[in-house]
């Protein structure tokens, strides 16, 4: 069973970095691969959101506050402080891990919406802060990032690079790095998960009581998955900034802690692809209604309750499910 197990995490991700490496074939401009590095980027962070969501069960509605400190961090540390790109992303997610389990210890004693509403104040607090601190952050208006460096090669949306002999724009470099960085972030999150790490955060989802009457020690694990989950989100917010190359409050907002959680749960809880179809589906939506602007909202709204009434699951999982029923009837139907 466990070698069947491991097989199927190995499929999924060589399918999608079969899907990732294809998908420039069917890429025709610089805003293509911008829209499809924001998915890769995006699609790293609720990977490592639905660590602890689908996995550990602890809901966040404040994840966005880290995602928007790794940004800042970065931005503020190469820019004013003349610090490399890596220097400070690798700073950023320490610190912002530090963060994590500070406030995690206490809040995660709580459940349900009292959980809830403990994260949303967090992630409050720190887009206040952000939004304040007009001094160092920019305040409303942002403030411009550099381009993200590494060992003295720098990458940027605007620049030209060769790869193997085959020349890339820049956009089509940071594509390829941001897809890389996914599945590497995919590889990370699907290890813990088969780990003993993994089977007491899973335990912990199911019963914490009876987690703990086999002594599983659940506030040291939900603490940890919390800071995994906070340093998933410091790491990608940095490299969001780098890409982007300007960011403002909206980065660590309400909004898009909202935009997070609902694409954990629309792609399929405790599933790593589903949250990733999750991600690409709510990216590529506002460009399929671009014609409905007046009711985008609204529809966007009305495909998501839909979803949840009719795959309450989240797609991928009633996707699966429904291709392996079908299957099973036609075996059947065969014998």
């Amino acid at each position: 069973m466990f070698k069947r197990f491991m097989q199927l995490r190995l499929r999924d991700l060589v399918i999608l970095a079969v899907i990732l490496f294809s998908l420039p074939a069917f890429l025709d401009n610089p805003f293509h691969y911008e829209l499809a590095t924001q998915m890769a980027i995006i699609a790293a962070t609720v990977v490592g959101l639905n660590l602890l969501v689908g996995y550990a069960g602890q809901v966040s509605l404040g994840h966005a506050g880290f995602f928007g400190l790794g940004a800042y961090f970065s931005a503020i540390m190469t820019g004013s402080y003349g610090w490399s790109a890596l220097p400070a992303l690798l700073v950023g997610a320490i610190l912002v891990g530090v963060i994590a389990w500070i406030v995690g210890r206490p809040i995660l004693r709580l459940k349900g919406h009292y959980l809830s509403m403990a994260t949303l104040a967090v992630g409050f607090i720190i887009a206040i802060i952000i939004n304040n601190e007009t001094g160092l952050t920019g305040g409303p208006d942002g403030i411009p990032v550099a381009p993200f460096d590494l060992f003295g090669w720098e990458l940027s949306p605007f620049g030209s690079y060769s790869l193997l002999g085959v020349e890339l724009s820049g956009s089509q470099a940071w594509y390829l790095f941001s897809a890389l960085v996914l599945l590497l972030a995919v590889w990370l999150a699907q290890n813990l998960i088969d780990s003993q790490i993994g089977r007491a955060l899973r335990s912990v989802h199911g019963s914490e009581v009876a987690a703990r009457v086999v002594g599983v020690n659940t506030a040291k694990y939900k603490s940890l998955v919390f800071v995994i989950s906070a340093i998933y989100a410091s790491v990608m917010g940095s490299l969001y900034a780098h890409f982007q190359g300007f960011i403002t409050p909206a980065v660590a907002g309400f909004d898009f802690s909202i935009v997070l959680i609902t694409m954990v749960v629309l792609g399929g809880m405790g599933s790593t692809m589903g949250v990733i179809l999750g991600a690409v589906v709510l990216k590529l939506l506002p460009q399929l209604l671009a014609d409905f602007q007046e009711l985008e909202a609204v529809m966007f709204g009305l495909i998501l309750m839909l979803t949840m009434i009719f795959m309450p699951k989240g797609l991928l999982p009633t996707l699966q499910r429904s291709i392996g029923r079908r299957l099973k009837k036609k075996a059947e139907g065969q014998a």
